[in-house]
């Protein structure tokens, strides 16, 4: 099997947020300001910030990103809750790598093929996370570099295009069944299900292979590559 590329997912793939907070924290940090906002319309309109207005305006701060979040919910916080909300989000949203991404991104470097992340999520939000291991990527595709959301097919297009190959060269892996599983398989790639939590007993039909860690997938990747 002829491979040039191996696409990565970020999120549950590559990283993870390692200290979450609830969105009934974040509330009650604003009730506790004097701000009506509750839990549910928090999370959507944190939702549709991730998958709509950020790939169209590449917020590149937690300040900006919440700023519009807030927007959506048509309030404005003022300096002091702005800066907290932040440190917050600073501190309980951004990612951290798996002990498996770094190896895994070596062997692929050692089998001469090209690496991408493909996600939706903002850049800014694991930019730290990455910086150690940037120089083993030769594509990082956010909403914003193609101004959609993952789901849309455009992103892993677009990425095969930067990355210079055909999809029958390149293997997606990631855990989403949808984003990361049906739709490059639909565009023709390979793909491996990460299965970090051990959910899955049966491979789904749509993927070509079921994977552990990315350490397992990577063998795969090998085992595919020599035959």
């Amino acid at each position: 099997m002829k491979l040039e590329a191996v696409l990565f997912d970020l999120h549950g793939t590559l990283a993870y947020v390692k200290n979450p907070i609830s969105s009934e924290e974040i509330s009650e940090l604003l009730l506790n300001h004097g701000y009506k906002i509750y839990p549910q319309s928090l999370d959507a309109a944190s939702h549709y910030v991730s998958m709509i207005d950020y790939p169209r305006h590449g917020y590149n701060s937690w300040k900006a990103y919440l700023k519009q979040v807030l927007k959506r919910l048509d309030t404005e916080v003022d300096a002091t809750t702005s800066e907290e909300l932040a440190l917050l989000y600073q501190k309980h949203r951004t990612y951290t790598l798996f002990s498996d991404a770094t190896p895994a991104l070596r062997k692929t470097r050692g089998l001469k093929l090209k690496n991408a992340i493909v996600t939706t999520i903002a850049r800014f939000s694991f930019h730290s996370a990455i910086k150690p291991i940037h120089h083993l990527f030769d594509v990082i595709t956010t909403g914003y570099e193609v101004g959609c959301e993952k789901s849309n097919p455009k992103m892993h297009k677009q990425t095969l295009k930067r990355l210079g190959v055909i999809p029958e060269e390149a293997v997606m892996i990631g855990d989403a069944l949808l984003v990361d599983i049906k739709i490059p398989e639909k565009l023709g790639m390979h793909t491996i299900l990460v299965d970090r939590s051990n959910r899955i007993h049966r491979r789904p039909k749509d993927a070509d292979a079921v994977a552990h860690t990315l350490t397992e997938a990577i063998v795969t990747v090998e085992k595919w590559i020599g035959q």
